[in-house]
């Protein structure tokens, strides 16, 4: 049993000295911050795409997935087969847009669009959701860890945190896209690893994997009535298609890749690749949960019975694999976590510097305004670990669920006020304030819903995943309707999908006309 634990953890350190020597490395190029947020604009596509990827995945799909997949069934797989639809919409507008300019921050691209309120607020908006993502990934790779050191959940959050945090710190864009490369290859390894190793033990192997499933009803995609109370399949597909729309068009994380790529075709190829590696890595995190239920199935244990979803994977690596290979794994899943926090990290960083340092403060050279980066995302290191602490103590069917929840509580319409800003010239700065105003009123009384804080006579029986989605729909109509009487007088000259130059989207411009920036 000694032994078990000490080699478990000798594949864990290796990793982390991998991981920590490469940050290191790059570290000393960080010399400005055009090379500390975007690399100098100079990553092939090919490492952007897998960079995308491994930070899509993260520890929520190694360890929440297959939680959510073994509690219930794959409706919440759904959402992501939304993915290829949004893809081939940001390949053909959002990726030309956001390469106008010399943008370094999505939300740069708002003010020139609708003014500097606008912008403060969608950026704001991120910083907390980020700041709620990095928590929930450091809370989620903590587990494992606390089972094989037998050490409480609080210190290994504590400790883990710093140390996952500092090459990110320091390295920049540059660590965050190469580590995710190395970081994605090996924690898909591990989850075939311990997939494989489900399926081998069973007496009927794969075979008795889809006959168990079958039985319990797992593969189900969710209830395909309507209604507005439960998770049925088209809620969960129309949340994934606001929720991927929502990345694609106004995350940050997605956005200082396509800014970061050397030219738009690379770009183009880093989300053809993203969106065709995504799927079927999240439909196999899905049947590891259905492996994992099918092998407790027949295995059953009373501990097991008695867990929460997200300890029974950790559960099944520290007690049925080999020495060595249960370290590899929870390496492996050490490595979801750290290409999601480093990108994280890094966007809160460039975030905070380019849309309130640089904006509002006083003038300071780019020396000085690198220094203060790398202190913002020290700060953001330290919030993420004191809201993984705060998660221990939250009550949650699974982590993908609690998630879902919080994305779309407090999106607050950022989705409504991008695709209004690509696809309409005639809604302006007050017409969007006055729609997001009718937002956010509206989500908050939905939060309220959610949380059964309202009196039964104003209470809705709405499930919390259509928040999201009724908050940008009333924002739509609203800013519209303001926008008939208050049209845009802005110069929207490069900033709407009708106003681009030709030759923008990836043809041939005209002569005489400007061709896209590259």
């Amino acid at each position: 049993r000694i032994m078990f634990r000490l080699w478990d953890l000798v594949a864990i350190i290796l990793f982390l000295a991998g991981m920590a020597g490469m940050g290191l490395w790059f570290a000393r190029r960080n010399t400005s911050t055009e090379a500390y947020f975007l690399g100098n604009r100079s990553f092939p596509g090919w490492a952007v795409g897998i960079s995308m990827l491994g930070t899509s995945i993260s520890s929520v799909t190694f360890l929440a997935i297959p939680a959510a997949a073994y509690v219930l069934d794959y409706r919440q797989a759904v959402t992501n087969l939304a993915l290829p639809f949004v893809a081939v919409i940001a390949l053909i507008f959002f990726i030309p847009l956001f390469r106008q300019g010399a943008l370094t921050s999505a939300y740069e691209y708002l003010e020139k669009r609708f003014g500097v309120l606008v912008r403060s607020y969608a950026a704001l908006s991120f910083l907390v959701l980020q700041v709620v993502r990095l928590a929930m990934i450091l809370y989620l790779v903590s587990i494992p860890i606390e089972g094989m050191l037998g050490i409480p959940i609080l210190w290994i959050i504590i400790v883990g945190g710093v140390v996952v945090s500092l090459y990110t710190v320091f390295g920049g864009i540059e660590a965050v896209v190469w580590t995710d490369v190395v970081q994605t290859f090996i924690l898909l390894g591990g989850g075939l690893l311990c997939l494989g190793l489900m399926v081998w033990d069973l007496p009927g192997g794969f075979g008795q994997v889809i006959e168990i499933g079958t039985e319990f009803n797992k593969f189900s995609l969710g209830p395909l009535e309507g209604g507005f109370g439960e998770r049925t399949f088209f809620v969960v597909l129309l949340l994934g298609l606001v929720n991927f729309t929502n990345e694609y068009a106004g995350n940050q994380n997605v956005v200082q890749r396509y800014i970061a790529s050397k030219s738009l075709r690379e770009a183009r190829k880093a989300t053809l690749i993203c969106m065709f590696m995504s799927v079927p890595t999240w439909m196999s995190f899905f049947f590891l949960g259905s492996c994992m239920f099918a092998f407790y199935h027949v295995f059953p244990e009373p501990a097991v019975a008695a867990m929460a979803a997200d300890e029974v994977l950790p559960h099944f690596i520290l007690t049925r694999t080999p020495p060595f290979v249960g370290g590899t794994i929870i390496a492996a899943c050490l490595a979801a976590a750290m290409a999601s926090q480093s990108s994280s990290i890094n966007a809160i960083s460039t975030i905070c510097t380019v849309d309130f340092v640089k904006r509002f403060g006083r003038p300071r050279t780019d020396r000085e305004h690198l220094v203060i980066a790398k202190l913002i995302a020290g700060a953001a290191s330290v919030l993420m670990i004191g809201g993984a602490i705060l998660i221990c103590y939250i009550p949650k069917e699974s982590m993908n669920d609690f998630g879902l929840i919080i994305g779309s509580l407090f999106g607050g319409g950022i989705l409504s006020i991008f695709l209004l800003g690509f696809f309409s010239t005639r809604v302006g700065n007050r017409a969007i304030i006055a729609g997001t105003a009718v937002a956010l009123c509206f989500n908050l009384y939905l939060m309220l819903n959610t949380f059964g804080w309202l009196p039964p006579v104003l209470a809705l029986p709405v499930h919390s995943y259509w928040t999201t989605i009724i908050v940008n729909a009333v924002s739509f109509p609203v800013a519209y309707g303001v926008a008939l009487f208050r049209p845009n007088r802005r110069n929207l000259e490069r900033l709407t999908v009708w106003t681009l130059p030709p030759g923008s989207f990836g043809g041939n411009p005209k002569p005489g006309l400007p061709a896209m920036t590259e």
